[in-house]
């Protein structure tokens, strides 16, 4: 049987989240677990966070699916109710809104009272810069009063553009969000994902969101998961099916795109871009056996890769990591071109999942 396979350590996820509790120990946590908590497998992740706040997810489907699985936390909805059909499934599970736009504002007015009863918070979002989701500044102001007014909780609610990295922006929505907390005070405020957790410790407030850093992958682009003391929750790893010799001025996969400069020793690897292996690498890319590193050669194809095992013994078999604890996938994204966010949310079903 085909061994690729995807680990999951629920230690790490814990350890992940208790380094959350450290680095914010005054605010909640709202751990995020969109996208199949990021690619990882909702159903393998939920009990190893089990001692989180709250969770937030990206629609109503996400948040159904935590329910069914018996967890009873608050559970945000970060993009909000899509039709005013949802609010009676949001308001029979328990659900929290965000609000972005001012149809979300009037349908949850609309049922103001079932929502009020429920001591159901909303969460309202400001676009302080980013442009994707929220009230400007100059209306969000009047519709949190308006909320409030009616006797909503309300959670003044931001998401950083530049977080991981140092950037005007950051200044100009910090300061935007600090003049609507004050000006439409008493209210509750939330704008840290996993990056600001790190760099604006002073802006933890009520609520603290973190996400990629919780599975064990870097924010950053220039400190990785040792630098951060997280623990990586993802172990990707695949076998050795065959072993071929080569000689020099022969090729290797589609395209014969690598030819052998000398004699090689290869190891072909049952994984491909049908697994959610990225293909296309825009600087030398690695996998690991047994702790030491091997570089990939030649094209990803479909449903295998080749590696360079020259004067290394390594059997049919032999089980390579692709990205975990050693090769860590924020190295392997770097090598692509892209994020490990990315990487961890494409993968496909083909591998097989083992919560450890």
């Amino acid at each position: 049987m085909r061994q690729a396979t995807v680990y999951i350590d629920r230690q790490a996820l814990q350890y992940n989240l208790n380094r959350v509790k450290q680095l914010a120990p005054q605010a909640k946590v709202v751990s995020m677990v969109k996208a199949n908590a990021y690619g990882h497998g909702i159903k393998d992740c939920l009990d190893a966070l089990k001692q989180t706040d709250a969770f937030g997810v990206a629609c109503l489907q996400e948040a159904l699916e935590i329910r069914e699985l018996g967890f009873e936390q608050p559970i945000t909805l970060i993009e909000g109710v899509f039709s005013r059909d949802e609010m009676p499934i949001v308001l029979a599970h328990n659900l929290e809104l965000v609000v972005h736009h001012q149809q979300q504002v009037d349908w949850l007015i609309a049922h103001q009272d079932a929502y009020i009863a429920k001591n159901l918070k909303v969460w309202v979002k400001l676009n302080s810069g980013m442009n994707r989701l929220g009230f400007k500044i100059t209306e969000i102001k009047a519709i949190i009063k308006q909320l409030q007014a009616l006797g909503f909780t309300c959670v003044l609610a931001m998401h950083f553009a530049n977080a991981d990295a140092e950037h005007t922006l950051n200044d100009v929505q910090i300061a935007q969000f600090l003049e609507i907390k004050q000006d439409c005070a008493p209210i509750l405020a939330s704008c840290c994902n996993s990056a600001a957790i790190y760099k604006y410790p002073e802006l933890h407030f009520d609520y603290v969101r973190p996400g990629i850093m919780l599975y064990g992958a870097s924010p950053f682009a220039d400190r990785d998961v040792h630098d951060l003391d997280l623990k990586p929750v993802m172990r990707f790893t695949a076998e050795i099916i065959a072993l071929n010799s080569i000689q020099a001025g022969e090729s290797v996969g589609y395209g014969s795109t690598f030819v052998a400069e000398q004699a090689m020793q290869l190891a072909i690897v049952s994984i491909g871009y049908g697994d959610g292996y990225p293909r296309a690498f825009v600087a030398p890319n690695s996998v690991v056996i047994d702790g030491q590193f091997f570089a990939v050669v030649g094209r990803v194809a479909m449903d295998m890769i080749a590696i360079d095992v020259t004067d290394v013994k390594v059997d049919l078999g032999t089980e390579v990591e692709l990205w975990g604890p050693t090769r860590l996938v924020d190295d392997v994204a770097s090598a692509n071109g892209t994020i490990g966010y990315e990487l961890l949310c494409r993968l496909s079903n083909r591998p097989k999942r083992q919560a450890v």
